[in-house]
C-alpha cells in the first residue's frame, strides 16, 4: 500500500487538493499571460500584467488579479477588454489545459500594487520630512529645492 503525508498510511488530501489547485493557477496563470500576448488582438488591451490566479476548491472557478500600466483610461479599456476577451480566454483555456472542467474565468483588477506604490510614497515623504527636521534641528540651512533652479532662465 503506497501513502503520502503523514506517518501510520494518512493520507493528506487537504495538502494534495491545496497543492493541485495552486498548480491549476499557475497553469492559468501562464496561459492566461501568453494568450493576451499573443492571441488578443483587441486595441483597448493596454499594457496588462496577469499577477495572480486563484482557483477555487473544486477547480470551477478562477478569479485571474490582473495590473495595468498607465492613467485611469487605459486601466478602464483595458478591463472592458478583459471582460470581452473572457470567453475567448476561457475557450483557450479548455484547449490547452486538461481538465475536467474548463474554469469559469474571472478577472478582478489587482489594487496590490498601486497601494503598495502609495505606501512607498508615503514612507518616502516622512522620510523627506524627518531629514528636514533632523537638519533645522542641528542648525544647518536646510536645502530649497527651488534655490537649485536659481540663475538658470526660463525658457
Amino acid at each position: 500500500m503506497m501513502t503520502t503525508g503523514a506517518c501510520h498510511g494518512v493520507k493528506k488530501k487537504p495538502d494534495m487538493q491545496y497543492q493541485r489547485r495552486d498548480r491549476v493557477g499557475d497553469l492559468i496563470k501562464r496561459e492566461i499571460a501568453q494568450i493576451i500576448q499573443r492571441e488578443l488582438k483587441d486595441p483597448g488591451i493596454g499594457f496588462v500584467t496577469i499577477t495572480d490566479v486563484e482557483v477555487s476548491a473544486d477547480l470551477k472557478q478562477a478569479k485571474v488579479f490582473y495590473s495595468v500600466l498607465g492613467d485611469e483610461d487605459s486601466k478602464r479599456k483595458s478591463a472592458l477588454a478583459l471582460k470581452r476577451a473572457s470567453g475567448f480566454i476561457q475557450n483557450e483555456i479548455g484547449g490547452r489545459l486538461r481538465l475536467k472542467y474548463t474554469p469559469e474565468v474571472l478577472f478582478r483588477f489587482d489594487k496590490s500594487i498601486e497601494y503598495g506604490a502609495r505606501i512607498e510614497e508615503l514612507i518616502r515623504k516622512i522620510h523627506n520630512a524627518d531629514r528636514l527636521s533632523s537638519e533645522m534641528d542641528q542648525g544647518e540651512a536646510p536645502v530649497d529645492p527651488s534655490a537649485l533652479n536659481e540663475g538658470e532662465e526660463d525658457e
